[in-house]
């Protein structure tokens, strides 16, 4: 059938009036237990984080945001708070970080540091109190404390939870306290470990402590924060009974057959699939258009939010009062210090709300995200998400991996490269591994030509995949065992890196470190690292790759250039003429750049008048001079799961 050419309007933008620093970051995902080990214990920490600064500012990226290293018992790798203002003693010491910060901030790099608001430690002080506090007192107003349901004077004693609610990481949301006397008492709520009980926003006294912990990090100097379940916090009054079971990453209800976590086609709610108000989005080959009158109806995606009936404890309109208040809290500092919401939240002009001019700066884009290997899914994820972020002065952010979840290294290699898997196992479907990293390094090229800001997660610019097969008995996400194994959780995506092939851990604990070596019987040898390492990590090592053409470290750092020379972050957009989603074919301009993505299973035509600039494999195009216009008769190609940057001439 002949193709009709499009001529496409640029899709809205609102990067390149905003002049903060943020608005065009490309931020560096550092998850501290796993990046590196200065003192040789087995446990990453903040002097590992500031011996390999060097790294990130020769990569090229703007900012780091560290995941949390404050003081926890680390039932959640420290996503359990115990003291918001001291660090662990795993990580090292409050003058760890001021060292830390002062090194970053004189290479030029910003720093974002994690906050968790939604919950605490059951080991943070005022939960210790509120579990010796009577039921009423102010101690346990604090948090989530409710009587059973059946408690009511001569008909019930209190056994049954509050409500129906479960944990997203598995079982009850409530657990029952023994009070002091010794009988059975209140319970609380945990919408996530029973180690990490919710507190209650409702609370003035909570709402000035979280004022005062922000205060404490940006006088030290912080750039920003990165908040954790930016979108819960508040729950709907009464806590009405709620039959929905929501997750982390889809937020959505599982349903039968999805034993590990994947979703399918016809199962999976995202909006990604469904278009912007106004425009339309190719379908895949032999589908018709999916427009937003029509997402829905019949293709086994929702045209509303998907957590239907909607959840009484995520995205709740009360959020937006406590972020417009954290607004003004950043006012009172200079430097454009900003707030990067976590908020699983659908559809993409729900999502805008979060970034509205006087609440939070960015909202992590979960869209593009989940959309996978997949073009016409991709493009409607791109534009939905430019379109709803204008609506609201806001720029857009742009991530593929992070650890929460499955590599897309990984995921990219897939039988299906749009599924999304709570962790893998050695007994699950296994990826293959170099056609993964082709087609991350292709999208990874997508991302970073794109409009806004940019995340990238530790590691993938080794092109790490996911360890696929963590034995059970080293797992240690919390998420496996409330589950039974059920959900493989995400340690496989937290593995430490690897920085040197020949050494121990691949070189991620320091041989000069403090730790004993346990079994090894030598001084100062490194100890074992926390989580173990797959073989592959050898040969993807950062002193394998650093400096040698083709390598995935070397396409990130010629990336990141080309992005910084040709300002892509603060550009414009506009689907190009050859943007062919239903074919496989991804391609935009932004402003001088041309970007071409072959998601297909065909070559793909280079138009004429264009040299490439940059490839995402070393042989993704083929035919003709590549540096050169080229006739019919030496047409180049660019060949399937690549990328390519074009710029005329």
């Amino acid at each position: 059938m002949e193709r009709i050419s499009v001529a496409y309007s640029p899709v809205p933008t609102a990067g390149s009036s905003i002049k903060a620093w943020w608005a065009s970051a490309v931020v560096y995902q550092v998850y501290p237990r796993s990046f590196a080990d200065a003192n040789g214990d087995g446990m990453g920490d903040l002097r590992g984080v500031t011996a390999h600064l060097d790294h990130l500012h020769k990569l090229g990226v703007d900012a780091v945001w560290l995941s949390p290293f404050y003081k926890s018992p680390q039932a959640d790798a420290g996503y359990d708070v115990a003291d918001y203002r001291e660090v662990d003693p795993l990580f090292g010491t409050l003058a760890d970080f001021d060292e830390m910060l002062q090194k970053a901030h004189g290479l030029g790099l910003k720093v974002i540091v994690d906050l968790v608001p939604n919950h605490t430690s059951d080991e943070h002080a005022w939960f210790q109190e509120a579990l010796a506090a009577a039921p009423g007192s102010r101690e346990r107003d604090r948090y989530m404390f409710r009587p059973g349901k059946d408690s009511v004077p001569g008909s019930g004693d209190g056994d049954l939870a509050p409500n129906n609610w479960k944990s997203i990481f598995g079982g009850p949301a409530w657990t029952r306290v023994t009070e002091a006397d010794g009988a059975p008492g209140e319970w609380y709520l945990h919408l996530f470990d029973t180690k990490q009980p919710d507190l209650n926003w409702e609370n003035a006294e909570v709402k000035e402590e979280m004022r005062s912990v922000l205060r404490f990090w940006l006088d030290r100097g912080v750039d920003g924060f990165r908040v954790d379940v930016a979108h819960g916090m508040v729950k709907e009054a009464g806590l009405p009974d709620w039959e929905g079971s929501a997750a982390m990453v889809e937020g959505a209800t599982e349903l039968p057959g999805d034993a590990h976590g994947g979703h399918t086609e016809a199962e999976e709610p995202h909006r990604a699939h469904a278009a912007a108000a106004g425009s339309t989005a190719p379908a895949a080959a032999g589908g018709a258009a999916v427009t937003a009158a029509t997402a829905g109806e019949g293709d086994g995606h929702q045209p509303v939010s998907p957590l239907y009936p909607p959840s009484p404890f995520f995205d709740q309109d009360g959020v937006h009062d406590i972020y417009r208040d954290w607004n003004r809290v950043l006012a009172e500092y200079d430097g454009d210090r900003m707030l990067v919401a976590e908020a699983w939240v659908e559809p993409a002009e729900r999502l805008a709300r979060y970034v509205r001019p006087d609440e939070m700066q960015q909202a992590f884009n979960f869209d593009f995200l989940l959309a996978g290997w997949d073009a016409a899914r991709t493009a409607v994820a791109i534009e939905a998400s430019l379109r709803a972020a204008a609506t609201v002065g806001a720029t857009t952010t742009w991530v593929l991996s992070n650890h929460d979840t499955v590599r897309h290294s990984t995921r990219f290699g897939l039988k299906d490269p749009t599924t999304f898997p709570k962790g893998i196992a050695a007994e699950d479907e296994q990826p293959d591994a170099g056609l993964g990293l082709a087609r991350a390094r292709a999208a990874t090229m997508v991302s970073l030509a794109l409009p806004g800001s940019a995340y990238l997660y530790q590691g993938e610019e080794l092109g790490l995949p996911e360890h696929t097969a963590v034995p059970a008995e080293a797992r240690q996400d919390p998420t496996f065992f409330r589950t039974n194994g059920v959900e493989r959780g995400r340690d496989g995506c937290r593995v430490p890196l690897p920085w040197k092939s020949g050494e121990p851990g691949y070189g991620f604990a320091s041989a000069a470190g403090t730790g004993t070596g346990a079994g090894t019987g030598a001084a100062n040898a490194p100890a074992a690292p926390w989580l173990p390492q797959p073989e592959s990590f050898g040969v993807l090592a950062a002193d394998r790759q650093d400096g040698v053409a083709g390598s995935t470290l070397e396409l990130y750092r010629a990336a990141l250039a080309l992005r910084r020379e040709h300002r892509l972050g603060a550009g414009s957009f506009v689907w190009a003429a050859s943007h062919e989603p239903a074919d496989g074919v991804l391609a935009f301009r932004n402003g001088d750049v041309l970007v071409i993505a072959n998601m297909g299973i065909a070559a793909a035509p280079l138009p004429d008048g264009y040299r490439v600039a940059l490839a995402s494999m070393p042989d993704a195009v083929t035919g003709g001079d590549a540096e050169a216009k080229t006739d019919l008769a030496g047409a180049r190609k660019l060949a399937p799961n690549s990328a390519a940057y074009l710029l005329a001439g």
